[in-house]
C-alpha cells in the first residue's frame, strides 16, 4: 500500500469516526426525534396547527418549545425526548433517571458475556413541559378559557412503564391520539388564528440562536443549583431536606406537600 492510499485510507477512517460521532451527538438525536414528532403531527387533520421549535422570552431568559399544536379544543405544548433504555421518574423528581443495560461478548481465549449497565440523569421533562404551558398560558393571558395542555413525548426506544405521572407522558405512536382525546372547543376559528399570529409574533427564533438559548438555560439552572447548595428551596424559599423515597434518597422542600420541589 503506497503512502497517499494509506494516508487517504486514514482520513477516511476518521471522517467516519467523527461522522458517528456527530450523528450520535443528543443535539442530532434531539432534531430526529423532533423531525419524527413533526411527521407525526403533520398527519392531524386541518384544524390543528403546528408550530416548531419556538422560543418565547420568559423572566429569566428564553424557553424552547419543540412543539406546539393550536386547535380550537385546546393548545399543546409538547416536550420530545429522543432516548432509549429504562426510563425513572414521576412528577415532583427534578431529575428522572435512565437506565442502559448491553451485554457485552468478548474474547480472551474463550468467549465470555457480561451485562454492562449505563445510568444517566435529565432534568424531569414534565416541569419542562409544565413550565412551557405556564409561558404560554402568560402570552395568551387574554384568551383565559384556553386549555393548555402539556405532552411529552418519547420518541425513541426508550421503556417509559416505570415512569408515575398524572399527566400525559406518552410513547410518539399513541401522540395523536392523545391529542384526539379532547374534543371540548374552546376557541373559535378566528380566535386559533388569533393565537397562532401571537406566537409567531412572540417567536424570537429568528434573533436567539441556539448557543444564546442554551447559556440562558445554564444560567437559569446555575441560580436554582446556587440556592439548593445553600439549602434553600428555589421554588418556595423553604428549606431543603433530605428525604427516602421509592427510588432512594433525594432532597426535598421542607414545605412539602405544599411545594413539592425535589432535587439529588
Amino acid at each position: 500500500m503506497s503512502y497517499i492510499t494509506a494516508l487517504l485510507f486514514l482520513i477516511a477512517i476518521v471522517a467516519l469516526v467523527v461522522l458517528a460521532v456527530w450523528y450520535n451527538s443528543p443535539e442530532q438525536k434531539g432534531k430526529r426525534g423532533e423531525k419524527l414528532v413533526h411527521n407525526i403531527l403533520s398527519q392531524l387533520p386541518e384544524d390543528y396547527y403546528v408550530l416548531d421549535d419556538v422560543i418565547l422570552s420568559t423572566d429569566r431568559g428564553t424557553t424552547q418549545i419543540d412543539h406546539i399544536v393550536v386547535s380550537r379544543y385546546g393548545i399543546f405544548a409538547i416536550e420530545t425526548k429522543n432516548y432509549r433504555g429504562d426510563i425513572y421518574g414521576d412528577d415532583n423528581r427534578n431529575q428522572w433517571t435512565q437506565i442502559i443495560v448491553t451485554d457485552v461478548r468478548y474474547r480472551k481465549k474463550w468467549y465470555k458475556t457480561y451485562t454492562h449497565v449505563t445510568k444517566n440523569h435529565f432534568y424531569n421533562p414534565v416541569k419542562q413541559s409544565l413550565g412551557h404551558s405556564y409561558v404560554i398560558k402568560k402570552y395568551l393571558s387574554e384568551w383565559s378559557n384556553v386549555k393548555v395542555i402539556p405532552v411529552v413525548v418519547f420518541a425513541g426506544y426508550a421503556n417509559i412503564n416505570n415512569v408515575k405521572s398524572n399527566n400525559h407522558v406518552i410513547y410518539a405512536s399513541n401522540l395523536i391520539s392523545t391529542i384526539q382525546i379532547y374534543r371540548t372547543v374552546y376557541l373559535s376559528d378566528p380566535d386559533v388564528q388569533n393565537i397562532i399570529n401571537r406566537l409567531t409574533e412572540k417567536n424570537v427564533r429568528g434573533i436567539v440562536d441556539n448557543k444564546t438559548h442554551t447559556y440562558n438555560v445554564y444560567a437559569a439552572r446555575q441560580e436554582i443549583n446556587q440556592k439548593v447548595a445553600a439549602g434553600i428551596c428555589p421554588k418556595c424559599g423553604g428549606r431543603i431536606v433530605q428525604r427516602n423515597g421509592r427510588y432512594g434518597m433525594f432532597y426535598g422542600c421542607s414545605n412539602y406537600p405544599k411545594c413539592k420541589f425535589t432535587t439529588h
